[in-house]
């Protein structure tokens, strides 16, 4: 077993777990600055101050990142790399998985098609979709499908605060947004770090809001329980 290294001037050496940790720590705050800089890469000096260390930690915690192309130097400029879109290649596939036992759920129990859409800026994509198997029509909606999120139940749920919506019970209702006489409810998930997103049901006929309402905001609810 290795002993602690002890620290001068009587400090109290850092146990290699929590020492492992702070490493862990520093460099997803490190890929977190890359990652928020706008337009212009920013420089190890830029970073150092970022996550206040020193330029020689910075150069230090950069080695793992590019070792798995998640970040890239250009001379003393620091950029995202290729390795960053594999990573979030598999964030769809597993908010699929979280989400169909759900939206399965709920399409059955409201007679319409359910739905997960997920905001990247200012669009809106359909990354899952259940329809509804005792229905005598419904509605076709495509995974993959885009709006705007300022259009459509869909939309205009994933950025909804607290305490807003129809009767002030946390979901959108729209009539005739995104389809000609489709009817959309939805209710943001909320409590996932990073994560804009929203449940919703579409159909063509009117939904008894008072009571699919409710389900739509229990199936965000569940939704959001998945994925943490």
């Amino acid at each position: 077993m290795v002993a602690p290294t002890a620290r001068p001037g009587g400090q109290r050496p850092t146990p290699p777990g929590k020492e492992s940790s702070l490493t862990l720590e520093r460099g997803l705050a490190l890929l977190q600055a890359v990652a928020d800089a706008d337009t212009e890469a920013p420089s190890i000096s830029d970073l150092a101050a970022a996550i206040g260390a020193s330029r020689a930690a910075v150069y230090r915690l950069l080695g793992p990142l590019q070792a798995r192309g998640l970040v890239r130097r250009e001379g003393s400029k620091v950029r995202l790399g290729l390795g960053v879109l594999r990573l979030a290649g598999r964030v769809v596939p597993q908010l699929r998985f979280a989400a169909l036992p759900v939206l399965r759920d709920l399409a059955e129990r409201v007679g319409a098609t359910a739905h997960l859409t997920v905001a990247e800026g200012g669009e809106a994509q359909a990354v899952a979709v259940v329809e509804p198997s005792w229905t005598t029509f419904h509605v076709a909606y495509r995974v993959g499908t885009r709006h705007p999120v300022s259009r459509g139940a869909a939309g205009r749920a994933i950025d909804l605060p607290a305490g807003e919506g129809a009767a002030a019970q946390g979901w959108v209702v729209t009539h005739s947004e995104l389809q000609s006489g489709a009817f959309g409810v939805a209710a943001p998930v909320r409590g996932v770090p990073g994560l804009r997103a929203s449940v919703g049901v579409v159909a063509m006929e009117q939904l008894d809001v008072d009571e699919v309402g409710p389900h739509v905001v229990t199936a965000a609810v569940a939704v959001a329980a998945a994925l943490q």
